[in-house]
């Protein structure tokens, strides 16, 4: 049965009241390796609570209710195209979707669920001996998702967005955000990106932090 694991900062979390100021805005024109080219604004910020250098791309003309989506940094899969992941099609994905109705991708620096880039590809060596990828986690004694959304909702209130869509499959990104005073007011899916390298790792999703893929898309493919 798939069931929620709670956040742990969940229990004590109020919405956010330290704010976060733009630092500098710069337009940017993007172009992906498929063609697909769409001009964004790059805002950075002031007084984040974590330190991290996020990065909010704004795309489009955001109106009343912005679609917006958190995207958690994957160097593996956002620059190097990895399969074992789903990060860089959604990335993509993404961008295109948010500019078409306006709205921003916040690009937070949080490798590996939040682990970090060296501590994911340990995880990564577990997982080629059988563990999944929240279980592999877990064996070196890290959690299965330390990813605090609390400098993503300064950003989006420096950016004056407090209603949104959330474009995104995982519920805690929802959750945290509306612990955080943000009004989510729709959550829409992602595209379903399936390798014969990432079926374990988004079948684990589903079963273990309740993200919306079809489980009826996943069970196709076996790793190889």
């Amino acid at each position: 049965m798939p069931h929620l694991v709670p956040h742990p900062h969940w229990e004590t979390r109020m919405p956010d009241t330290t704010a976060a100021t733009q630092r500098a805005r710069v337009r940017v024109p993007l172009r992906f390796q498929d063609g697909y080219s769409v001009d964004a604004e790059l805002v950075t910020f002031h007084g984040l609570t974590d330190g991290q250098e996020h990065l909010a791309v704004v795309l489009g003309e955001p109106g009343e209710i912005p679609l917006v989506r958190l995207h958690s940094e994957c160097l593996t899969g956002d620059v190097f195209g990895s399969a074992r992941c789903d990060c860089g099609p959604q990335l993509r994905e993404a961008v295109e979707r948010i500019a078409q109705t306006g709205g921003v991708l916040l690009y937070l620096r949080q490798e590996g669920r939040g682990i970090g880039l060296y501590n994911k590809l340990d995880a990564y060596a577990l997982q080629d001996q059988g563990l999944d990828t929240y279980e592999a986690n877990a064996a070196l004694g890290l959690p299965e998702d330390d990813r605090d959304y609390t400098a993503a909702a300064q950003m989006l209130r420096a950016l004056d967005i407090t209603r949104l869509d959330l474009l995104s499959n995982n519920p805690d990104k929802a959750g945290q955000l509306r612990e955080l005073g943000i009004d989510v007011h729709d959550r829409v899916p992602t595209g379903v990106f399936t390798t014969p390298h990432n079926v374990r790792y988004l079948r684990a999703k589903v079963l273990q932090t309740q993200h919306t893929l079809p489980l009826t898309e996943l069970t196709g493919l076996t790793a190889g």
